[in-house]
């Protein structure tokens, strides 16, 4: 154990050193993605809730064909601008960006609405445009608005009743909570979390191995007297302490930033307190030994520390393929989802967020399935790492 500690101490010494890298792999991915998580967020929603607020300009190709559209739009916080001469002229400008919808009405608006016809009218936007798409959902929700009342008022001339077009009377009940809904936005935070995490580990494991060949300084270490088991295990740990540095920075960054995210306006209370900072890091805490073993292992097998980075590049997009996976379709956590290291993580901190209560099982088979992955590869690693080939 003596010697464990001995080239322990060794690894962390070496690695706070190189303060660059250091400060690169704690400091840089732990702060920068929380903040720029938050920053994303806040913009969104500010975007969002200004956009719903502000008056909005619409450039209206005859206007005087439907004076009572018109003024409905207009109290509809919509302001008529002046637009395009003609239909093509329209779609030119929202093409290039000039106009983001235009509304045409074309000349026989007003002899079909006499007439009791469906009144054609052209909404012209670019979807592709999200702020283009966003404004045409605006005025295609007043037209419908408009289309609605019309045909309340025709049934009700001719003596019908208007709720004989609505033969259910639909309520959405949702048994969402506030801190459930913030779930939507912040399923996100594992995959910052696990980033981080293995941030904070690679650079040493990367030096510790491939970089100790590349330097030749790893046959001068082998010939002490310390087995080759003491020595890896010594550089796995080390590797640990930063990753766990790493992700308790990144927690606590993140706790910080949602403070100053608007949630509240979105009707969202996330469940992110102190007790939440606490559990969030021992959830993840069992990965810390299978991502430094995993790391520590393709390193080994690499002959240079650039190859090793380039490995190691995409060995940090693995484990958050199944969250992605999984978010995509939606899944709640089930009981074979938990033997899968870093998809158990997502799913139980997602639902520490939303405040709701964790099965006992879940949480268990999560910490015995991870830290029986990351024991299995340790040992693999110490395995390898008598073989004769190390040397390169």
């Amino acid at each position: 154990m003596r010697t464990l500690l001995i080239v322990f101490a060794k690894e962390v010494l070496d690695n706070f050193r190189d303060r660059r890298t250091l400060a690169s792999a704690i400091l840089m991915g732990p702060l920068f993605g929380p903040l720029l998580f938050a920053f994303v967020i806040n913009l969104s929603i500010e975007r969002s809730l200004a956009d719903v607020e502000k008056t909005l300009d619409v450039p209206v190709i005859g206007a005087e064909r439907a004076p009572n559209l018109i003024r409905f739009l207009e109290s509809n916080n919509m302001r008529i601008v002046d637009a395009p001469e003609t239909r093509e002229d329209a779609m030119t400008a929202v093409q290039v960006g000039t106009h983001d919808i235009v509304i045409v009405i074309p000349e026989e608006f007003g002899e079909q609405l006499s007439g009791g016809m469906p009144a054609r009218i052209e909404v012209i936007s670019d979807q592709a445009n999200t702020t283009a798409d966003r404004e045409s959902r605006r005025v295609r929700g007043a037209l419908y608005s408009y289309s609605q009342q019309l045909a309340a008022i025709r049934l009700t001339a001719r003596g019908v009743n208007p709720l004989v077009l609505r033969p259910l009377n639909i309520d959405d009940v949702d048994v969402s909570t506030p801190s459930g809904r913030s779930g939507i936005l912040l399923g996100m935070m594992s995959f910052l979390f696990i980033f981080a995490l293995l941030m904070g580990g690679m650079y040493l494991a990367i030096d510790s191995t491939a970089g100790e060949r590349e330097r030749g300084s790893l046959e001068p270490l082998l010939a002490l007297p310390v087995t080759r088991d003491q020595l890896i295990l010594g550089k796995i740990l080390a590797a640990c302490v930063f990753m766990a540095l790493s992700l308790a920075l990144s927690i606590a960054s993140f706790s910080v930033a949602i403070r100053f995210m608007p949630l509240e306006q979105l009707g969202m209370t996330p469940n992110f307190g102190p007790d939440v900072v606490v559990k969030a890091f021992l959830l993840l805490a069992p990965f810390i030994l299978l991502g430094a073993a995993v790391m520590t292992l393709v390193a080994s097998f690499t002959k240079s520390y650039k190859e090793a980075q380039t490995w190691l590049s995409v060995v940090l997009l693995a484990p958050t393929l199944p969250i992605l996976i999984v978010s995509l379709l939606t899944l709640r956590p089930r009981f074979e989802f938990m033997f899968v290291p870093s998809l158990s993580q997502h799913m139980l901190l997602v639902d520490m967020v939303k405040n709701e209560p964790l099965d006992p099982t879940h949480v268990a088979i999560s910490v015995t399935s991870t830290l029986i992955a990351g024991a299995l590869l340790t040992w693999l690693c110490a395995r390898l790492y008598r073989r004769e080939g190390l040397l390169g």
